[in-house]
């Protein structure tokens, strides 16, 4: 993903379109939920995630609203890890 990231955001450039991606961490959703072992990969992570906590689909969608914003026209070919401090 990183790659295509970065190669999408130096073709479409000139076209004024930029490219970016968001590398979320272990996030509490109901489709991640649903998996049979969620609490215990969740518990494990935030074990070792600085902010001690799962991601809150908040979380992700106040990135993408910022990087969908006029606030981040300089960004492209970003790469932004929501983990709460894991990456």
């Amino acid at each position: 993903m990183d790659s295509i990231t970065r190669v999408l955001a130096k073709e479409l450039g000139p076209r004024n379109v930029r490219v970016n991606s968001i590398n979320p961490g272990v996030t509490d959703t109901e489709g991640a939920r649903a998996m049979d072992d969620y609490e215990q990969v969740a518990n494990a992570m935030k074990a070792l995630t600085p902010l001690g906590r799962t991601g809150m689909p908040e979380d992700i969608g106040l990135i993408a609203a910022f990087l969908a914003s006029d606030e981040a026209r300089w960004l492209s070919g970003e790469i932004i890890f929501a983990s709460g401090g894991l990456h």
